[in-house]
């Protein structure tokens, strides 16, 4: 996928400490701060991260919305969704993801379906699938 393509689906994820997951998404994954809006009391109104085309939006919750959403331990670990992060080196993304204190769902492994990658948790338990395998490039 080009870095000109810009998807129109943003996933919005809510952290208790969003400065600090913003933090470690940008280190172990990859992202950039395309806008960080800074709240009261260490609190995130809004932040935005890019990475290549793809673009997650995050804050520390208190919104309209947050009183529609969990937290994963909130749920007993679950997740009812999952993030996927197309990238160039799915070996050194998972060296990082594993310094940093990631939870491994699924181990880095050659995939059936082509690439190679992995699942983990993040520092507040969300799901991450993350691998070289680009559904754009049709083999």
């Amino acid at each position: 996928m080009s870095d000109r393509t810009r998807s129109r689906i943003i996933p919005g994820l809510l952290y208790r400490n969003a400065p600090e997951a913003i933090e470690w998404l940008c280190r172990v994954f990859g992202f950039e701060k395309h806008a960080v809006h800074e709240g009261p009391n260490n609190t995130i109104l809004h932040a935005e991260l890019t990475l290549g085309g793809g673009m997650v939006m995050l804050g520390s919750g208190g919104g309209s919305s947050s009183k529609y959403l969990k937290q994963p331990d909130e749920l007993g670990g679950f997740e009812t969704r999952s993030d996927n992060i197309i990238v160039e080196d799915a070996d050194a993304v998972y060296a990082r993801a594993k310094e940093a204190g990631a939870e491994f769902i699924i181990d880095i492994e050659d995939k059936p379906y082509g690439g190679r990658g992995f699942s983990c948790r993040d520092l507040e338990g969300r799901i991450w699938n993350v691998g070289t395998y680009d559904p754009w490039q049709r083999k």
